[in-house]
């Protein structure tokens, strides 16, 4: 097989095993309403119950909780959407699909990139439908906003897809696979700055914050709604550090997955 038709075929492989997730979404469609529908009640009812009390370390003016905790609420819809898609990981396995796939004479990690890109795909439509609500509550967004918020969400929904993968790879079964999601994916969320900026929390959880990688994400969301206004003026890190620990992170998770898929055996 010469370079070209092997980049072809990689590329090819992929693909189609990202259609398969996204027809396999259109067909249960009312994950939808699950998906986005329990992170806006929680975006609402915490956002609203805060909103009184809250009041940002490190910005100027007057940003209500609802509008600091939106960004968060996006991440959510992401993350529920990686748990979601990456649960198709072991529905593959145990129907023998992925040992099909396995044993066929394609690139394995073409395997990962189809998966992880369908997950990302359904993620990102399903966050950018959030961007609709952003005049109702404070943020002004231009072209060039939308733009750069889509790229990061991109990003983001890549990476934590990429983690569900990992997870989920070796995994027999979704009771356990859910049980881990939980205790790993929402305490990311969680010390993410989604619900409370680092600045203002104590000086152990903000250094634990620091290293956690969907903080970075979150910061650079947040950053590119007010790329031309004066509401994230003040936030830390800056929005080249917050997009390059995203991609970062973005990157890691598909070469590690690659790998992974890589030295699997059949099973």
């Amino acid at each position: 097989m010469t370079g070209r038709s092997a980049h072809s075929n990689y590329f090819l492989t992929a693909w189609t095993l990202c259609q398969r997730e996204l027809v396999r979404f259109y067909r249960q469609r009312s994950r939808m309403i699950g998906v986005i529908g329990s992170p806006l009640i929680f975006w609402f009812l915490i956002g609203s119950g805060l909103s009184g009390s809250f009041r940002h370390p490190s910005t100027t003016g007057g940003m209500s909780y609802l509008e600091y905790f939106f960004p968060g609420t996006m991440v959510l819809i992401i993350l529920f959407t990686s748990i979601f898609s990456t649960i198709s990981i072991i529905e593959d396995r145990r129907e023998g699909f992925l040992q099909s796939v396995i044993i066929a004479p394609v690139a394995r990690g073409s395997i990962a990139l189809g998966k992880i890109l369908g997950g990302t795909f359904l993620a990102l439509v399903q966050a950018v439908i959030l961007l609709l609500l952003t005049p109702f509550i404070g943020i002004t967004m231009d072209i060039s906003s939308i733009l750069i918020s889509g790229a990061v969400l991109f990003l983001i929904s890549f990476g934590l897809t990429g983690l569900g993968f990992l997870i989920a790879w070796k995994m027999e079964s979704t009771q356990g696979f859910h049980a881990i999601m939980n205790l790993f994916l929402i305490p990311l969320w969680l010390l993410s700055g989604a619900l409370f900026p680092a600045s203002g929390a104590a000086s152990w959880l903000g250094n634990v914050m620091a290293f956690n990688p969907l903080t970075y994400g979150i910061d650079a969301l947040r950053y590119s709604f007010y790329m031309n206004s004066s509401g994230g003026a003040a936030l830390e890190p800056t929005f080249v550090i917050s997009l390059l620990a995203t991609f970062a992170f973005a990157v890691a998770t598909f070469l590690i997955s690659a790998l992974v898929v890589r030295y699997s055996k059949v099973y």
